[in-house]
């Protein structure tokens, strides 16, 4: 399986009964969704949105309410992506004893001894048909990679993980575990976009690395005090367009960091659902046929009564997207953190032009003054510079 297209969990029971009720009210009374590595990692690029954070710990489809809101968004990894990243790993698996586990030995310093490949899912390694049971394999990893350490291999491939997110867990496959001699794992990431010239996509590698932070949050979960999972993973990437493999390590750390913040918050998700209105709901009402009858307008309304915390960032990392950036348009926060964070806390870009060109009728108050006297002095060398110009 690709990485970051875990399989789903279960609910669990997280919080009090009334969050749980609560919770399910938002929902409408639909099935939980399930949440997946990909998900999981999309929740840590804006922990200060109280929109994001309430939906997800309701646990609901939002590529749904936004397409029924009036605001559908291309979200998700493409078909031809997703084809060419199974492509590329079965490359490598195929044959693991030899370009897998040479890079494997390169990247993470393996003895020559250390070797040996293990299909935790491979068919008959237990009851007929317990390899499609998900408890079952999450079992069989655990017994598996807490063993004593003369008894593991190198390479572990289809592990099956669990990962707690607002009272629910959600089942993981990482693409791969390597375990050093010395009671180490590390994570394993195999992707398929290309390293030309020893530079990747800095996006993509930064997805990567939330993902396997996730990883390595579950993993650490599952192994305890029994071994240690390195916060150095590695990725592994076609060089050049081509399928010859490249790997490198990527420090977690800071990912891990925002990752817990987020997943402490959603815990903590009665102080949210505090200040969302009563009587809210983000149901579709479908009929028997699986169509709505939910009012469009009366579904925004309700969304819209939940505070969002637009960035551009949000485009690649969550499907109500086009809802908040239409409403974020002529903020400051649409420009961009970056751009917020320099505007002093003027949330207009039409005050922002009235504070800079003095044309503000309202008297610049002290909390500001500061980034007025800024945004001032830009104005006055722009106008001398197209002054110039002239």
């Amino acid at each position: 399986m690709t990485a970051g297209s875990g399989t789903g969990g279960g609910a669990g029971q997280g919080g009090t009964a009334a969050t749980e009720r609560r919770l399910a009210m938002l929902r409408g009374g639909q099935l939980p969704q399930a949440h997946n590595a990909r998900t999981i990692a999309a929740l840590a690029s804006n922990p200060g949105c109280a929109r994001r954070a309430v939906l997800d710990a309701a646990a609901t489809r939002k590529h749904e309410l936004a397409a029924h809101a009036g605001f559908p968004s291309p979200f998700g990894e493409s078909p031809f992506t997703r084809n060419r990243d199974v492509a590329f790993e079965r490359s490598l698996k195929d044959e693991p004893d030899k370009e897998l586990l040479t890079l494997l030995r390169e990247t993470l310093d393996l003895d020559i001894a250390e070797a040996g490949y293990t299909d935790l899912n491979a068919p008959g390694w237990n009851a007929a048909g317990a390899s499609r049971d998900l408890a079952a394999r999450h079992v069989h990893t655990r017994q598996q990679l807490t063993a004593p350490a003369r008894q593991r291999g190198t390479m572990f491939d289809h592990p099956l993980l669990t990962f707690r997110v607002g009272g629910r867990h959600a089942y993981l496959e990482p693409d791969l575990i390597a375990f050093r001699h010395d009671g180490t794992f590390h994570v394993v990431e195999i992707k398929s976009f290309a390293v030309v010239d020893g530079q990747a996509d800095g996006a993509k590698v930064g997805a990567a690395a939330i993902q396997s932070a996730v990883y390595v949050l579950a993993l650490r979960d599952l192994v305890g005090d029994q071994a240690t999972v390195a916060h150095e993973t590695v990725l592994i990437a076609p060089r050049d367009f081509s399928f010859t493999p490249a790997a490198a390590t990527i420090d977690v750390r800071k990912q891990i960091g925002a990752l817990q913040r987020q997943l402490s918050r959603m815990d903590s998700i009665d102080r949210l659902l505090a200040q969302v209105p009563e009587g809210i709901s983000f149901s579709l009402d479908r009929d028997e046929r699986g169509v709505s009858r939910r009012h469009p307008d009366d579904l925004l309304r309700d969304l819209r009564l939940v505070e969002a915390n637009y960035a551009p960032e949000c485009l690649a990392t969550c499907e109500m997207c086009y809802l908040c950036r239409d409403e974020a348009s002529g903020t400051t926060g649409a420009l961009g953190r970056s751009v917020r964070e320099e505007a002093g806390g003027i949330e207009s870009v039409a005050r922002v032009l009235r504070v800079a060109y003095e044309k503000d009728p309202l008297p610049v108050p002290d909390d500001i003054a500061e980034a007025a006297a800024i945004l001032r002095r830009a104005a006055a060398l722009r106008r001398a510079a197209l002054g110039g110009l002239g």
